[in-house]
């Protein structure tokens, strides 16, 4: 398997995803060996599945080598920036489904409209669709989908209730939160978590006035769910100055002393690759709301497969991207990870899953950021990480909310 974690540092790569089985024959692929190198986020597949698709990915298609390289979230959008820009692109890249709009402006992804009919897109789940199309183009492909619930650690949970608000949720966390084990690890950036919050208050990160995008996070109501998330973060011993990439949640999750995370349900499949003795002590439930006849709001997010214009393998690069987008893979990956596919007809995949059963109850609440392909450029500057970690460690809130919110603003509105 030819992995590798690359760090910020890092130069190029690619992330894929898609397919159908594995078709014999791949149209107009050349003759000598297509060596095509594929971006996958950390996190988004387990490395069991992925040895598992190379291998026979490579086996139906003699004529491809399968480079692999796991991308990390943090900076990510910077890497995929300057990978469109080169000349020397990965063949395939992951990405977020709400960046998709921001890499299309470049001009550096593969328009790939007339395959859409080719890969079932009337099949496709509408919501996870419409972010990978631009314009009546279809440059991103949809890979799963998935939002955050609580996975919880049986042991240290013990018989404690589970919260049904998050007033409730607050009083057992605290309770949890004695001796060796903590409450909660949240660390200090988990900015999609803050989101959740936020919108839970009736607040917003932007809004539009006038025509033009305003940075919301120093409203009152935006202000009232970084109070909550103080709260909450404090009950842990997470660091305030890193987010939940720094070190790996999963993985300080595997170490068996922290009563709970906030993940989307697939972490699961990565904290047993760390510690398979926690099989069966995982549990989950959705993220309370204020009050317990509804849940909290979640960040709804999900994954695009985009082809890169700089691709020297495009034919190559589209087979690949249809067997990870295709029914067979798209049930493995859900199974694996516990996502929700790319595709209506696979809805009962999961049927009698926990976690999924979880995420599925959240997802009524879910919501995405602002529709604005500027959006992903406010991601990139980490500006929203940046103030959680100046509140968390003791600068006024709402000065710092102040200056974020001006940040947000201009960014949103840059030409």
């Amino acid at each position: 398997m030819k992995y590798r974690i690359l760090a910020l540092a890092a130069v190029l790569a690619v992330s894929a995803c898609g397919s159908d089985a594995q078709p014999s024959a791949q149209p107009g692929a050349s003759a000598a060996p297509a060596k095509l190198t594929v971006w996958i986020m950390d996190g988004s597949v387990t490395q069991d599945l992925l040895k598992k698709f190379e291998t026979e990915y490579e086996t139906a298609h003699k004529g491809v080598d399968l480079t692999i390289q796991i991308q990390a979230w943090d900076g990510i959008g910077e890497r995929v920036t300057a990978a469109l820009a080169s000349t020397d692109a990965p063949d395939v890249i992951e990405v977020g489904n709400t960046q998709v709009a921001q890499y299309s402006a470049s001009g550096g992804v593969t328009d790939l409209t007339a395959k859409v009919a080719d890969l079932k897109g009337e099949d496709w789940l509408p919501g996870l669709a419409e972010p990978g199309k631009i314009d009546g183009k279809q440059y991103g492909v949809p890979w799963y989908a998935a939002n955050r619930v609580v996975l919880y650690n049986k042991d240290v949970w013990g018989k404690t209730k589970i919260p049904t608000t998050r007033d409730e949720w607050l009083e057992v966390t605290k309770n949890l939160n004695k001796g060796a084990n903590q409450g909660i690890y949240l660390t200090g950036q988990t900015w999609y978590a803050l989101a959740g919050f936020v919108w839970d208050e009736g607040g917003d990160l932007a809004v539009q006035e006038g025509g033009k995008w305003k940075g919301a996070l120093d409203t009152p109501q935006a202000l009232a769910g970084m109070e909550f998330y103080k709260q909450l973060q404090a009950l842990g011993k997470g660091p305030k100055d890193a987010d939940e990439a720094n070190p790996p949640q999963h993985e300080v999750f595997a170490q068996g002393k922290a009563a709970q995370i906030i993940a989307v349900p697939g972490a699961a499949a990565r904290v047993l690759e760390v510690a398979p003795e926690m099989k069966d002590k995982i549990g989950y439930f959705p993220i309370p709301g204020k009050t317990a006849d509804k849940t909290g709001t979640v960040f709804t997010g999900g994954s695009d497969l985009i082809i890169p214009v700089a691709s020297k393998h495009q034919d190559e690069a589209y087979e690949l991207v249809k067997a990870l987008a295709g029914e067979q893979f798209q049930t493995e990956l859900a199974k694996a990870m516990s996502f929700v596919p790319n595709r209506t007809s696979l809805a009962g995949v999961l049927s009698g899953d926990e976690g999924t059963a979880a995420m599925a109850k959240a997802a009524a609440n879910g919501r995405a950021t602002p529709n604005t392909p500027n959006w992903a450029a406010v991601e990139a500057t980490s500006v929203i990480k940046q103030y959680m970690t100046a509140v968390l460690t003791g600068g006024d809130p709402a000065a710092e909310a102040k200056k974020v919110s001006d940040a947000i603003t201009t960014t949103l509105n840059a030409k």
